[in-house]
């Protein structure tokens, strides 16, 4: 067993931090849907990469997944207004949506498109190798330290974005650099991981921190329990279960944020009632 599930469970312990931590701030931005809108565009570049007969592995379709990522950043700095007519969320559905049925074009002329359809929406975080983890790794780490380097204008930008208009900063720019960064995170992640699997380690240990906590680092260190049991205990799920790995992590996903949300009710109750 733990041949097969040794670097399943690294991938599930050394990678979340990262994604727990972009999570709290796309729900502090209100913009839910944006990583599984870009976790699409990915999956878009990588479906052409299939068409064209590319290496999944090469450099070339993880620069195409990136070209497409980049563009979804563009579009999503851009509509991020103060005040407008139309949402930011309607657009990032749209996004989606549109990406999404490209994606099928695209695979529809592939001999593989069925299966290759099943590993865009949950993918076979079972497969994944020594090699993908560590480059995953390293990858996060250099986005983590920029995130680091300049955390209080990024998290000015997401949590107090009037202050950031008053201050002068120029909140485009920085939107954008956020878009790109979390657009690579994704892109990287989106081959092993598959879309749903994406959304969930974004948002649900984000929601379940804000559900049980106030401040920032109360409520990273909640959501990264929570990724790391769901991450786990799904893995463990899918193996003895023979499950699909992606799905039974989501689902996992699903109980606990149902078990914290319970909760995060019962305590605000007693709060309420003392």
């Amino acid at each position: 067993m733990w041949e097969v599930m040794f670097w399943p469970i690294m991938a599930c312990v050394l990678l979340p931090w990262l994604l727990v931590y972009l999570g709290l701030h796309v729900v502090q931005r209100g913009i839910i849907f944006i990583d599984i809108a870009m976790a699409q565009m990915a999956s878009l570049g990588i479906c052409l990469a299939v068409l064209l007969h590319l290496d999944l592995e090469s450099w070339t379709t993880f620069g195409i997944a990136l070209v497409f990522t980049l563009v979804g950043a563009s579009v999503f700095s851009v509509t991020g207004k103060r005040a407008s007519q139309i949402p930011q969320e309607a657009v990032i559905g749209i996004s989606y949506v549109v990406a999404a049925a490209a994606a099928v074009l695209l695979l529809s002329r592939a001999a593989e498109g069925d299966e290759q359809i099943k590993n865009m929406l949950v993918g076979n975080i079972l497969l994944v190798t020594p090699r993908d983890v560590w480059e995953r790794f390293a990858l996060f780490a250099a986005v983590g330290i920029f995130h680091f380097a300049f955390r209080r204008n990024i998290l000015l930008v997401s949590f107090d974005r009037d202050s950031a208009y008053q201050k002068g900063l120029r909140v485009r720019w920085w939107d954008f650099l956020f878009y790109a960064l979390f657009g690579v995170v994704v892109t990287s992640f989106v081959r092993i991981a598959g879309v749903l699997l994406i959304f969930s380690y974004l948002i649900v240990p984000a929601v379940c921190g804000i559900n049980l906590a106030r401040r920032i680092g109360s409520r990273l260190l909640i959501g990264w329990i929570v990724a790391l049991i769901g991450g786990v205990a799904g893995l463990f799920f899918s193996y003895w279960w023979d499950l699909p790995s992606g799905a039974a992590i989501v689902c996992t996903f699903g109980a606990l944020l149902i078990l914290i949300s319970f909760i995060g009710l019962w305590r605000r109750r007693l709060i309420f009632n003392e």
